[in-house]
């Protein structure tokens, strides 16, 4: 029930960061993101190289006691004649149900290949399972890995423990620059 209701107060969450600050800090925080995960996987570059688009989510919080879900804010960038440059906030909302206890603070980029899964993302019609992502934790984790469906996730725990197995799903909201 105290997941619902978190659930229902984060829906009401705005998309873009309200003050200048916050948008100042949200993306100094994705940039951090973007090192770390090149840093424990180096060879996700060839990701940041092709990708038409990536959303970059410095936060997503996440908990469960038999039904779970997080929340995250972010930012996507969109390949431009000079590289990837920010055009606009993102959010994730998640929703799980099924075995699942804990919390847990983690990172997550998600890589878009066609400009039809651009304007999906854009347009919140995309939503996909959390089994569609990998765990950039090591050097080499990434190396096999490949996009499904023109969409490649990758995540990196932050702190916290989350033991899980269950159902579930990401939606996401976006607000142009």
């Amino acid at each position: 029930m105290a997941v619902s209701m978190a659930l229902l107060v984060l829906a009401g969450c705005s998309t873009a960061p309200r003050s200048q600050s916050d948008r100042t800090m949200l993306q100094k925080e994705a940039n951090l993101t973007i090192e770390k995960f090149k840093a424990a996987a180096p060879d996700l570059e060839k990701f940041f190289t092709n990708a038409l688009a990536y959303a970059v989510f410095p936060d997503i919080c996440k908990g469960g006691l038999m039904l779970g879900g997080a929340y995250g804010r972010g930012i996507i960038y969109e390949t431009g004649t000079n590289g990837p440059v920010p055009t606009g906030y993102v959010d994730t909302t998640h929703a799980t149900i099924g075995l699942q206890l804990g919390g847990q603070d983690l990172r997550e980029i998600i890589f878009l290949n066609t400009p039809q899964e651009v304007a999906s993302f854009k347009h919140g019609k995309m939503e996909f399972s959390a089994a569609a992502s990998a765990v950039a934790g090591e050097q080499g984790a990434s190396q096999n890995v490949d996009y499904s469906k023109n969409v490649a996730v990758f995540t990196l725990g932050e702190t916290g423990l989350m033991l899980e197995s269950a159902l579930g799903g990401q939606r996401f909201s976006f607000h142009p620059l």
